[in-house]
């Protein structure tokens, strides 16, 4: 060895330094690599003798309880959820009573000298159910059931209400909105023979301001940032960790969400990461560095408990995805944060429920949307 020419030892160096140039090259490669999901253990196919689909009360049940986030640590459910029998599907039937709610809306009373028919009203109803940047809805009283209810055919009325939305995110009702709202319903008014009693447009404005003087300093959404430590993570990791947590494919690419309890029922919480990733030719290859996780206090009943379902997904996904907690600044999130929201969150819902907006009310979610 030690008779080697100078050169040899030059190349013998020069192979030892590329080959460690070339094991930290494959090493940064695999730690910078997005982390991916599992892979899920093979599902072992059974004879099913008697098969047969699941009643619609059974899947409920099903659903309800996958929701159920963090396993035995997860929210339990009432004997009687479980238990509930099947439903029986039927034809749909009209509301038990009516949808406006002189609390967040103007309601124009219309009156008739004898019951229309359905046809007739749909035929004249507007064409947009909007004024400006409000929702606008008309309703008819069922001459055979007594019930408010949205015009449909085969069916009379004996007296209709129109109302529009006083306030919403997009703020109060303004003078433009409120005059568009009358033209549609002076329309319609004309072309089924009803009368049309409008409250001035002073007064009506003066109280949608009113309203959303007191909505807008109670619309709370909160929000945090789970921000990857270390590791990137794939599409794939993020929904097979959101999943353990009740999260569920939303209709936005981009968006996992915890399912509210009923039908239609906005979600209780929301994930969401960049779109383009999820968009992406090959989405688990895709690096993911935060996700958002929002809770809007108002969509939701206190009874659901929201913010303890908000705080326990946060805390278990940003363990099990070795992430830091921060808020939209990116300042820290600490455990003392935490309790000052909730504190804040308590006196809110009790100046809901004085308004007779309880958060999770229709009137609370129109009026905060």
């Amino acid at each position: 060895m030690k008779d080697l020419p100078f050169f040899l030892w030059l190349a013998i160096a020069a192979g030892i330094a590329l080959l460690g140039i070339g094991a930290h090259a494959v090493w940064s490669a695999r730690r910078s690599r997005p982390r991916m999901a599992e892979p899920l253990p093979a599902a072992r196919p059974a004879a099913v003798p008697d098969r047969r689909e699941p009643s619609l009360g059974e899947a409920q049940a099903d659903a309800a309880v996958s929701r159920a986030p963090g396993g035995d640590d997860g929210p339990v459910l009432a004997d009687d959820t479980l238990t509930e029998p099947p439903l029986v599907a039927t034809a749909p039937s009209p509301r038990p009573g009516a949808r406006l709610d002189a609390l967040v809306d103007v309601i124009v009373p219309l009156t008739l000298e004898a019951p229309v028919s359905g046809e007739i009203v749909v035929a004249h109803l507007p064409g947009s159910r909007r004024a400006g940047k409000k929702p606008m809805e008309i309703e008819g009283l069922n001459a055979d059931t007594g019930r408010w209810e949205v015009p449909a055919h085969g069916r009379h009325y004996s007296e209709f209400q129109a109302g529009v939305l006083m306030a919403n995110r997009l703020g109060p009702l303004n003078e433009i909105e409120y005059s568009e709202f009358v033209q549609k319903v002076q329309a319609f008014a004309e072309g089924v023979g009803a009368m049309a009693d409008f409250p001035d447009m002073l007064e009506v404005v003066a109280r949608a301001r009113e309203l959303d003087a007191f909505a807008r300093p109670r619309d709370a959404q909160l929000s945090l940032v789970l921000r990857a430590h270390s590791v990137a993570w794939s599409v794939g990791y993020v929904q097979q960790c959101a999943a353990r947590q009740g999260f569920v494919p939303g209709v936005v690419p981009g968006r996992l969400v915890v399912p509210g309890e009923g039908e239609g029922d906005p979600p209780v919480l929301v994930l969401s990461f960049d779109p383009q990733a999820a968009l992406a030719d090959d989405p688990q290859a895709s690096a993911v560095c935060e996700l958002q996780l929002t809770l809007d206090v108002a969509q939701t009943p206190e009874a659901a408990e929201p913010f303890p379902a908000w705080h326990r997904a946060a805390t278990l996904l940003a363990t099990e995805m070795d992430a830091t907690l921060v808020d939209e600044d990116g300042v820290p999130i600490t455990l003392h944060l935490f309790d000052g929201i909730a504190r804040q969150l308590d006196e809110l819902y009790r100046e809901l429920e004085a308004r007779d907006l309880t958060a999770g009310s229709t009137a609370a979610r129109r009026l905060f949307s």
